[in-house]
């Protein structure tokens, strides 16, 4: 609880995972993918609940070994098409919207910190904000991208205007990263979104605290990072 609002931390993690089987109980560092974002939130000095949200017995088995509360999730809400904010809801409607705010925490983001956590929830109440998203900046502009037709042809791949720009040169822009996502429960279950259309605002993370695990390469990675901290 922050300023009298109470906070909800609800981490889903279905069972099935095609690019990478089951990761969200694969050993990373020690401990399940999953323990890393439950102990996070945990650590956290303003969340009054951490809950996780599953389709999948063992990994719900997990959850409270690591001290997490559990809602069995019903298959139908555990496919590749399920979206996050129809996850969110339905622990929201299993919660009897008891909670002033709901945090989103995806298991996938092991690097996000309970630093990161209470930073963006301090943010939310600094702001009188109804949401924060987590963001970093990007490793490299969006200017100097753009969709290829058949051909492969270059010719106006670039803006005329940045053809002769240092990266320097150019505005930041700033990603998604998926590790936190704050918002106003009510205006949730409303606006049927984590993104609100008004009163929203970024936390920025580092990139080093901004893998969000899909592959095997941005697990493999994320392992490391952990492994060299342990050690440090």
């Amino acid at each position: 609880m922050l300023d009298g609002k109470t906070f909800l931390a609800v981490v889903p993690a279905r069972g099935g995972s095609k690019r990478l089987p089951k990761k969200n109980i694969l050993d990373l560092a020690g401990k399940p993918l999953i323990a890393w974002s439950i102990e996070a939130g945990l650590q956290s000095k303003y969340i009054d609940k951490v809950l996780v949200t599953s389709d999948d017995t063992t990994i719900l088995k997990i959850a409270k070994k690591y001290g997490a509360d559990t809602l069995q999730r019903p298959q139908e809400l555990a496919s590749d098409t399920t979206s996050s904010i129809d996850v969110i809801i339905h622990t929201i409607n299993n919660q009897n919207n008891r909670y002033d705010f709901t945090v989103l925490l995806q298991p996938t983001s092991p690097l996000r910190s309970s630093q990161d956590i209470d930073e963006a929830i301090e943010l939310l109440i600094q702001k009188k904000a109804d949401g924060v998203i987590s963001v970093c900046q990007m490793e490299h502009s969006p200017l100097w991208a753009n969709t290829l037709p058949e051909n492969n042809s270059m010719q106006n791949f670039l803006r005329p205007e940045i053809k002769n720009k240092r990266s320097q040169e150019l505005h930041s822009y700033y990603r998604l990263n998926g590790a936190i996502y704050i918002v106003n429960t009510k205006k949730a279950l409303l606006e049927k979104s984590l993104f609100l259309s008004n009163n929203i605002y970024a936390y920025k993370m580092p990139q080093n605290r901004s893998i969000d695990i899909d592959t095997q390469l941005d697990f493999d990675f994320a392992n490391y990072i952990k492994i060299r901290k342990l050690y440090e």
